[in-house]
């Protein structure tokens, strides 16, 4: 079985359907070998974590379309990319709420840094992964991430390639205090 992340168009969907929206995935998946991990809920899509074998994908997007017209299908597999394209990839997936997806090419980036770099690195990748919570309806995981996500980014410079370290760090801090999750772009 391959891993996909496949990714319907939201028809009005919130992170609290989250739960209900995976078990009427695997309900619909459950006469052909697929697991369904999780779905995350954002603002235009829903996204499901998929295995199953590639010669039963269509299957499965065919069985998921009552949920959602189908957005896009991304094939998941360990690969090797430069570090540029690598915070490249990162911040599109990032801005566009594909929080799991800017996790795993940060975490490419991530692999290829040192000292410092390595830690800033890893705070934008905690707080992917707080927003990746936030979808699934765990506000308070997200939340409680936050910190860690600050303490990894410390007083490492103000930007980061084309990344304000300093808005983030702000952000974080805002997110905090109201002790809630807000997303924003990098």
């Amino acid at each position: 079985m391959e891993r996909y992340m496949i990714h319907l168009k939201n028809n009005g969907y919130g992170p609290s359907h989250s739960s209900d929206l995976v078990h009427r995935a695997r309900d619909l998946c459950s006469d052909i070998d697929a697991s369904v991990r999780v779905a995350r809920v954002a603002t235009n899509f829903l996204e499901f974590d998929v295995s199953v074998d590639p010669i039963n994908l269509d299957t499965v997007i065919k069985k998921l379309i009552p949920l959602g017209e189908l957005d896009n299908i991304r094939h998941v597999f360990e690969e090797k990319i430069e570090k540029e394209e690598g915070l490249k990839d990162g911040i599109y997936y990032f801005n566009n709420e594909r929080f799991w997806e800017s996790h795993e090419s940060l975490e490419g980036v991530w692999k290829q840094c040192y000292g410092r770099e390595k830690e800033l690195v890893q705070g934008i990748i905690l707080l992917a992964v707080a927003f990746a919570h936030g979808q699934k309806d765990e506000t308070g995981v997200g939340v409680g991430m936050l910190s860690r996500s600050l303490e990894k980014l410390g007083d490492s410079p103000a930007v980061y390639g084309s990344i304000d370290v300093e808005r983030i760090r702000n952000k974080i801090k805002e997110m905090q205090k109201a002790n809630t999750l807000a997303i924003f772009a990098i």
